[in-house]
């Protein structure tokens, strides 16, 4: 109703990924307007929606609404590339003239990310920052996240193609680099995986 009081033409309407996708090859319409989440799984049917249309219609802007700050869906929308595509929050969509920016935009090939999910992006960068776990190697990062998986050193030797001796030497990397000293009253090892854990949420 917003969309034809200011004057759009809709196509037509959709309720699911495959509906949505079999309306844009018949109507092949100027923009999509779409759901991040919608039937069957209602989860990240928006995202893969915009993917498969901007891959067979690269010409169709594609408009992602959801209803929460969900960074990883904004990076996961943009992974193959920005033209085309806005991310915003369905709150903005109150205010007819922000919907009618994003549709703008995409039209002309630009992008539009809602500023709440920027901001939210930049707090989850600075915060891996401040953590002590970048500052493992990407070797290191791999058998931290075989520890996490509860593996013996024998068996993360196993999954990485490494030696038992190589694996004792990177968890003790690991261990100085988290600043872990040895005490008796602490495992170093589950203390590791629950800094790690907690930092992939």
């Amino acid at each position: 109703m917003l969309l034809e009081g200011a004057g759009y033409e809709i196509l037509a309407i959709a309720e699911t990924y495959d509906e949505l996708v079999d309306a844009v090859d018949a109507a092949t319409p100027d923009v999509v307007i779409t759901d991040i989440r919608m039937p069957p799984t209602r989860t990240d049917e928006g995202i893969r929606a915009a993917r498969h249309i901007k891959t067979t219609h690269p010409e169709v802007g594609v408009v992602v609404l959801s209803q929460y700050v969900e960074p990883e869906y904004a990076l996961g929308l943009l992974e193959g590339g920005s033209a085309g595509l806005a991310y915003l929050l369905k709150e903005r969509v109150a205010d007819i003239s922000q919907l009618e920016d994003a549709i703008s935009y995409v039209c002309n090939g630009g992008s539009m990310i809602d500023p709440k999910v920027v901001d939210a992006l930049v707090d989850a960068r600075l915060k891996r920052k401040e953590s002590k776990l970048h500052r493992l190697s990407p070797r290191e990062s791999e058998v931290m996240a075989e520890l996490a998986t509860g593996k013996s050193n024998a068996a993360i030797a196993d999954a990485l193609y490494l030696s038992e001796r190589a694996v004792e030497k990177h968890i003790n990397s690991i261990f100085m680099k988290l600043d872990l000293m040895p005490e008796r009253s602490t495992n170093r090892r589950v203390i590791a995986v629950m800094m790690y854990l907690a930092e992939q949420g």
